[in-house]
């Protein structure tokens, strides 16, 4: 008997990478394919299609997204094409041979406004291109099909690739004093936390089919914090001795507007697929001692 296929965009980015590292111990279960720009080239359209005309995968994740927020603001056309019209090609060709299909969005589709975890039915209202496409991309994926989980995110870092834990352990070591942003709230998610939950998710697919009626659902490690709390448990536990400022976003300017409160509710995604949630204090440490600092 064949093994479900699951294929995966994004093999070169943080989550993308973390699956990869992940796949090996699902190998009895499932097939994998791990596709990037090369093999499955996002912006245009018909090749995705060709695509599905030559794979028949039984779950699709997409990790593939344009994420260079600031750049958004210029590149409008890329990020839209990218974060909304293939993602909604995605969806569609899902729906044609019955592949459930996963995406990641962001916490970004949210203004920042309210002061309590936002909930998967809260009102969204993007700041910026970059939310703007990926909440595009959410609608167009449930108008294309109706069966799409949606999986929003926050903050996401890895032992690799680019990203904020990286970027400060490189400036705590090259500066004795760094400013970080600390009226910016919300959560940090470890990607190999969220690679692991997307597993347990289509695992629990595989044996209960698709008996859940949400689309969207919210995903990151446990606790609310700001840039600069965050920041400042990386200066900490690294043992570095740069001194960690606090600054408003107002002198930290950037071309794209950033939300100022994106805490999301985890609630129905551990409820429905029976995911415990770590501590984004735990996983950090986690990801540290991985790149040699504990």
């Amino acid at each position: 008997m064949n093994k479900p296929l699951i294929i995966v965009t994004g093999k070169n980015g943080q989550l993308g990478w973390e699956l990869q590292r992940l796949h090996y111990q699902y190998t009895h279960q499932f097939n994998f394919l791990f596709v990037g720009r090369e093999e499955l080239d996002l912006s245009n359209i018909q090749s995705i299609t060709t695509f599905f005309q030559q794979h028949k995968p039984f779950y699709f994740i997409n990790c593939a997204a344009y994420t260079a927020v600031d750049k958004a603001e210029i590149e409008k056309d890329i990020s839209f094409n990218i974060n909304a019209l293939a993602v909604a090609e995605l969806a569609k060709q899902c729906a044609i041979i019955n592949c459930k299909f996963i995406t990641v969005s962001t916490d970004y589709v949210f203004d920042g406004t309210k002061n309590t975890p936002y909930e998967i039915t809260d009102t969204t209202n993007p700041l910026n291109q970059y939310g703007y496409s990926k909440r595009e991309g959410e609608l167009l994926a449930i108008k294309n099909n109706a069966d799409s989980i949606i999986i929003r995110t926050s903050w996401v870092y890895s032992s690799y690739g680019n990203n904020f834990v990286k970027t400060m352990l490189r400036l705590m070591k090259e500066r004795e004093s760094i400013n970080v942003v600390s009226d910016q709230i919300g959560s940090p998610t470890y990607a190999k936390d969220l690679a692991n939950a997307i597993i347990q998710i289509v695992e629990t697919l595989a044996i209960h089919g698709s008996q859940f009626t949400n689309n969207i659902y919210h995903y990151s490690n446990d606790g609310i914090i700001s840039w600069y709390d965050f920041a400042k448990e990386i200066q900490s536990l690294s043992g570095l001795h740069c001194k960690v400022n606090p600054i408003p976003s107002s002198q930290y300017p950037t071309p794209a507007k950033r939300p100022f409160y994106t805490a999301m509710s985890k609630e129905v995604i551990s409820n429905n697929f029976q995911l415990k949630i770590k501590n984004w204090k735990e996983s950090l440490k986690e990801c540290l001692a991985e790149l040699g600092y504990l």
